[in-house]
């Protein structure tokens, strides 16, 4: 009996590529921070081990590698909150992260291969990286990818420093890399869900200047340091990210990172009712969760080296714990204090303050005035930090809703370089 001849089979079905989203980008820019995090970390050991000095390409390489950690991570944070602008940088991340990613895992692969020294694995690593790149150096692939990192963190700042032909140039750049490594041509990115999750309004964008953008901007000419730095915390609720509905078009005012960059928080305006807000940013495996207050629902208290900030829990009927920000210097942790109490005595939502917030715990005031200031009265008062003994003058509004608010403060070992904190 002849054999039956056996059917065709079904030819396999070749999965069709799928354009990342925004989410998926985003969380790309927390993953390879990480990366970069645990490659600089292991490189600095090789660097120790094989002697290098501090200027050497190695040094470089690291320096580079760990910037750029820290630019993917505030430029993700940012995305958060200038949603409106998320649709122009996709592509390019799209573009950049896996070239990026491929560069810092042909570095792990390199720095893995035990069969050779470590003098051997820094050699080859850098000579055939660069040989691949057409012959630029491994510090400056990392700076080129620094660059471009920091130009979309402009677009999504709406920076006036935003220079599109320079952008032009490096995403060509990063392109060439991209085809001498092999990687295929990126799919066009779809802006969903986070840039399409906000309150379905769009509110204009204020261009004028707040003073809030600038006291953190100049680096302090002194710092005391403070003693028992614990670990900053985020205690929540958490959402994922694109969980916050945040207004289109809202404003932030300033960023800052604790806990070598586990932690952030970044303070904006919303646009739809024009007060301040906090969102706060923890990483937890790697995977980001945020949660997100009105300074008008938050009170602030000092204890030690830390600002607490409070929160009203309905469902406990109770006072709860929102975070816990811990700070290296005692200036450091004025400008916050000083800065939060000011944008919630100007928020249109606060009610009213709490007995303690007003008085910042660790001080003590040994001498106040009343002086005529820029067109009106303040309060110029003397504070003495009491571990320290270091001094600060500080003005508060003397009368009207906004009595005792911030207005300026100055520390005794900078006197001249002022903190302004209102306009």
């Amino acid at each position: 009996m002849a054999d039956t001849p056996r059917p065709t089979p079904p030819p396999v079905p070749v999965p069709v590529p799928v354009p990342p989203d925004d989410l998926t980008l985003l969380n790309g820019c927390y993953l390879e921070a990480q990366r970069s995090d645990d490659i600089w970390s292991k490189l600095e050991g090789l660097r120790v081990a094989i002697s290098q000095p501090p200027n050497s390409a190695l040094a470089v390489t690291i320096a580079e590698i760990r910037s750029g950690a820290r630019f993917l991570r505030h430029l993700a944070d940012v995305a958060q909150v200038h949603r409106d602008q998320i649709q122009f940088v996709l592509n390019h991340l799209n573009t950049l992260l896996p070239c990026l990613s491929r560069s810092l895992r042909d570095i792990q692969s390199h720095y893995e291969d035990r069969s050779r020294s470590t003098q051997a694995r820094w050699r080859d690593m850098y000579c055939i990286l660069t040989k691949e790149a057409a012959g630029q150096p491994l510090p400056m692939r990392f700076g080129m990818y620094n660059r471009y990192i920091l130009l979309l963190r402009n677009v999504l700042l709406r920076s006036a420093d935003f220079d599109l032909s320079a952008m032009e140039s490096l995403r060509r750049d990063v392109f060439r890399l991209r085809e001498a490594r092999g990687l295929a041509t990126p799919l066009v990115a779809k802006p969903s869900p986070v840039m399409l999750r906000h309150t379905g309004f769009l509110y204009e964008v204020d261009t004028t200047p707040h003073w809030a953008e600038n006291v953190f901007s100049t680096p302090l000419s002194c710092k005391t340091p403070l003693k028992d730095v614990g670990r900053t915390k985020s205690f929540g609720p958490h959402k994922r990210m694109g969980g916050h509905s945040i207004p289109m078009n809202s404003r932030i005012y300033f960023r800052q990172s604790f806990d070598q960059d586990n932690v952030s928080l970044t303070v904006f305006n919303n646009s739809q009712n024009n007060s301040a807000y906090l969102l706060l940013r923890m990483l937890k495996d790697n995977t980001p969760g945020f949660s997100l207050r009105g300074a008008h629902r938050l009170c602030v208290e000092r204890e030690g080296s830390s600002l607490r900030l409070m929160r009203w829990s309905a469902s406990d009927n109770a006072s709860k714990l929102w975070a816990e920000l811990y700070f290296r210097s005692w200036e450091e942790l004025v400008l916050m204090y000083c800065t939060f109490i000011s944008l919630k005595a100007h928020s249109c939502l606060t009610r009213q303050f709490c007995a303690e917030e007003l008085c910042l715990q660790g001080e003590r005031k040994v001498f106040s005035a009343l002086i005529w200031d820029d067109g009106f009265y303040h309060a110029l008062l003397v504070y003495e930090e009491e571990a320290s003994h270091n001094i600060r003058l500080h003005a508060a509004v003397w009368e009207g809703p906004l009595r005792q608010c911030p207005v300026w403060t100055i520390f005794s070992e900078s006197f001249g370089q002022e903190g302004e904190i209102d306009s």
